[in-house]
C-alpha cells in the first residue's frame, strides 16, 4: 500500500519510472560527482577552513539538497557545493580580498536568502520564463560539450597547453589508458542496450583500476561530529557592515543560471517539459535549491547548487525524484565510507561524463541554424558554456547576443522588459565585475 502511494507521489504510471532503473539512475549520478567530497574540502581548506569539518558538511548539505530536491520538487537532480563558486569563495572573496571566512559564509547566507525572496516574488520564475524556448536546446547541447569536455580532461585526454589553450594529453599513460578502455567498455555497453550501462562502466574501470594498481586506498575515519569546527560560524553581521553586495550578487547571478541551465538541460534529456515548452513545479526547484543554498551556508561550505552531472542518472533511466533521494542517501553514507568512495579514480568517472556529453549534443539538431536571429545566440551558448567553462557566461552571451538582433532588427517590441533588465545586468557583470 504504502509503495503504491509513493509510485502515485512520483508519477511512476505517467513517467514510465519503475524502482530498480530509478535506483540505478541514483547511483550513477552518485559515482558521477562523488568527487566532490574531497575536491570541496581541498579548495576551501586554503581559506583556513578545517578540511574534516567542510568533507562533512559537504556530505550532509549534498545529501539534504538532494533530498529536499527529490522529495519536494520530484526531480531527478541532486544538487552539491558547486563547483567554481567554491573556487570564487575561497581564491577572489577570501585570498584575494582578505575576508575572513566566516564572513564569505555570511554573504552566501544573504545570497540564498536573495534567492529565497526573488522565488517567492515569481522573479526566477519570469527569468527562467523570459528565456528563449528556442535557446533552451542551445543550452542542453552547451552543457554537453562542457561536460564531455570536463570528463577529457579529467581522462588525461585533453591537457593544458601554453601554446594552443589545450592539446592532446599524453594517451600512453597509465591513467589515461584506463579511462580510455573505460569509455570504449562503456560505449559497447550502451550499444548493447544495457540499462546499466553507465553505472557497470564505473565500477568494472574501477576494478580494473585496482589490479594494475591505479587505485589509491587511504582509509581515514571521517565522522559528523567534525562539521562542529565550521557550522554555524557564519557571519552574517559582518557581511552586511562591510557592504558585500558585489560579492552577494556574484553567489547569486551565477548559481541563478548555473541552476536554470542545468535545469533545461537535465529537463529536455528526461523529456520533462510539458506540451506547453513550461517545467512543470519549477517554484518548488527553486525553492528547493534556495533552501539548499542556505544550508550550506549553516553549515560551512560555499553555494550548494544542482549539478549537471545528474543527466548522468537522467541518461540511465531516471525520470522522477527518486535518483536523487538516492543520491542523497549515498552522501550520507559516503561520510561513513569516504575513503572508499574516494577510490574511485577519475579515469573510471571520466568516460561516463564523456557518454552523457555526447547523448546531450542530440539537441543541437533542434536548433534552427538557418534562422540567423536563433543560430547565432544559440552558437554562442553552444561554445561559450564549455570554452569558459561556465554555464552562467554561455546563457549571458547568448541572451545578450539575442536581445541586441532582435533590436537591431527593429522588433524590440517584441523583446519583454525583463529580457532588457537582464541583458543589462549581464552587461553589467562583465564590465564592472569581471569573470567571475
Amino acid at each position: 500500500m504504502f509503495i503504491a502511494a509513493l509510485e502515485r507521489y512520483f508519477e511512476f504510471q505517467s513517467l514510465g519510472a519503475n524502482w530498480r532503473t530509478e535506483i540505478l539512475a541514483g547511483v550513477t549520478t552518485f559515482m558521477t560527482m562523488a568527487y566532490i567530497i574531497f575536491v570541496n574540502p581541498s579548495i576551501l581548506r586554503e581559506t583556513g577552513m578545517p578540511f574534516p569539518a567542510v568533507l562533512a558538511a559537504t556530505c550532509l548539505c549534498a545529501a539534504l539538497g538532494s533530498i529536499i530536491m527529490g522529495v519536494v520538487a520530484r526531480y531527478p537532480i541532486a544538487l552539491a557545493p558547486g563547483m567554481g563558486l567554491n573556487a570564487y569563495f575561497t581564491y577572489t572573496v577570501v585570498k584575494g580580498l582578505g575576508i575572513p571566512w566566516q564572513t564569505a559564509l555570511g554573504a552566501v547566507f544573504l545570497s540564498g536568502i536573495a534567492f529565497f525572496i526573488l522565488t517567492a516574488s515569481g522573479i526566477r520564475r519570469m527569468i527562467v520564463s523570459a528565456i528563449p524556448f528556442q535557446l533552451y536546446s542551445a543550452v542542453a547541447a552547451g552543457i554537453g560539450l562542457f561536460i564531455a569536455f570536463v570528463g577529457m580532461r579529467n581522462a588525461g585526454i585533453v591537457v593544458a597547453s601554453p601554446a594552443t589553450l589545450v592539446t592532446l594529453g599524453n594517451l600512453r599513460q597509465p591513467s589515461t589508458l584506463l579511462a580510455i578502455f573505460g569509455l570504449l567498455l562503456t560505449a559497447a555497453l550502451l550499444a548493447w542496450n544495457l540499462r546499466i550501462a553507465i553505472l557497470a562502466g564505473i565500477l568494472i574501470t574501477t576494478a580494473v583500476g585496482a589490479v594494475f594498481g591505479l587505485v589509491t586506498w587511504q582509509p581515514h575515519l571521517y565522522s559528523f561530529a567534525d562539521i562542529r569546527g565550521t557550522a554555524f560560524h557564519l557571519d552574517i553581521a559582518a557581511a552586511i557592515h562591510v557592504g558585500l553586495a558585489e560579492i552577494v550578487f556574484v553567489f547569486l547571478f551565477v548559481d541563478l543560471f548555473d541552476n536554470v541551465g542545468t535545469l533545461v538541460a537535465v529537463g529536455k534529456r528526461a523529456g520533462l517539459f510539458n506540451r506547453a515548452g513550461e517545467i512543470p513545479r519549477i517554484d518548488r526547484i527553486l525553492y528547493s535549491d534556495a533552501t539548499a543554498t542556505v544550508i550550506g551556508s549553516l553549515a560551512g561550505t560555499s553555494t550548494v547548487t544542482s549539478y549537471v552531472e545528474s543527466a548522468a542518472g537522467v541518461v540511465a533511466g531516471g525520470r522522477t525524484g527518486v535518483p536523487a533521494i538516492v543520491t542523497g542517501l549515498l552522501f550520507l553514507v559516503a561520510l561513513l565510507f569516504a575513503p572508499l568512495f574516494g577510490a574511485i579514480p577519475a579515469a573510471a568517472t571520466a568516460p561516463a561524463l564523456i557518454i552523457v556529453g555526447s547523448m546531450m549534443a542530440v539537441h543541437a539538431a533542434e536548433i534552427p541554424w538557418n534562422d540567423p536571429v536563433i543560430a547565432i545566440p544559440a552558437f554562442l551558448i553552444v561554445v561559450a558554456i564549455p570554452l569558459t567553462f561556465s554555464i552562467a557566461n554561455g546563457l549571458a552571451f547568448g541572451f545578450t547576443a539575442w536581445t541586441v538582433i532582435k533590436v537591431a532588427r527593429g522588433q524590440w517590441r517584441e523583446v519583454n522588459w525583463l529580457v532588457y533588465l537582464l541583458t543589462a545586468l549581464f552587461l553589467a557583470r562583465f564590465f564592472w565585475l569581471g569573470a567571475a
